[in-house]
């Protein structure tokens, strides 16, 4: 009886002591603002990600690229093809969004983000006017004039080029990394490459990653290109043919407006 009373009464002294020990366990600010940091930032790289994954896609489905991946992939082994423009297109993603990213550095942000709001516009009213230009058919005039640079390719080359397709045979007995060494690999990444340099999708990633999250900007630029480098690869040349050009560019253009919209509202809200 005596414990007990003592316990009663030191309670009493301080009644208010495990009115505290709730809130103090229960409320931690410093977690909560952690949570709310890392939520606002997977919502940028979530935005970055969308954006970049819709332009990229609908930038790349009609593409000079994706024709010259078609017709390799009937020519020459698809896995060796499929890599080297894979590979190609993933360089070029990353180092326009590193430009991008770098870009608010040397330049202040809010140029920045006039530049790209500009930008989108601009690429908007370029890819309409492509569009409405266009007859309603699919990609076969852009198809036949890859081929045909394809062919003058194949031509300009000629002797070593089929020397090159004939030790393919060869090379599979070879370790799987070598073989993507070899010319045809180099061939697919460097036609790739190349083809991207000054391109309109190009422009627009590096404008998206200064102003969008570049981490985001990269996986859906990385995404958009796998996703159309392997149908084009697996569809080969009967896909590439029934693609249209005006919707691609109608939808790629209508796209870009949107984003030019979304930007310019967001800086005159700032």
């Amino acid at each position: 009886m005596l414990s007990i009373h003592v316990a009663r009464s030191k309670v009493l002294e301080n009644p208010n002591q495990f009115l505290h020990i709730t809130p103090l366990t229960l409320y931690q600010p410093e977690k909560i603002e952690t949570f709310g940091a890392n939520s606002a930032a997977m919502s940028s790289v979530l935005q970055g990600f969308t954006k970049s994954l819709a332009m990229t896609f609908l930038s790349e489905i009609g593409d000079k690229t994706f024709f010259a991946a078609a017709i390799l992939a009937m020519r020459y082994p698809r896995r060796l093809v499929l890599a080297g423009c894979v590979s190609a297109l993933i360089v070029m993603t990353i180092l326009s969004a590193t430009v991008g990213w770098a870009a608010p550095n040397l330049i202040p942000r809010k140029w920045t983000h006039h530049i790209t709001t500009l930008l989108f516009f601009g690429f908007g009213l370029w890819s309409l006017w492509d569009g409405f230009k266009q007859g309603g058919g699919g990609g076969s005039e852009e198809l036949a004039e890859v081929e045909a640079e394809l062919d003058s390719d194949l031509k300009t080359n000629g002797k070593a080029t089929k020397d090159k397709v004939e030790d393919e045979n060869k090379k599979q007995k070879r370790p799987f990394l070598t073989q993507f060494f070899s010319p045809i690999f180099l061939k697919a990444f460097s036609i790739n490459f190349f083809g991207e340099f000054g391109d309109k999708s190009q422009l627009a990633t590096i404008g998206l990653a200064a102003d969008e999250n570049p981490f985001g900007v990269v996986l859906g630029g990385i995404v958009a290109q796998l996703l159309c480098t392997t149908a084009a690869v697996i569809g080969g040349k009967s896909l590439a043919s029934q693609i249209s050009e005006r919707i691609v560019a109608l939808s790629g253009g209508m796209l870009f407006i949107i984003f030019g919209i979304q930007s310019f509202l967001t800086s005159v809200e700032t």
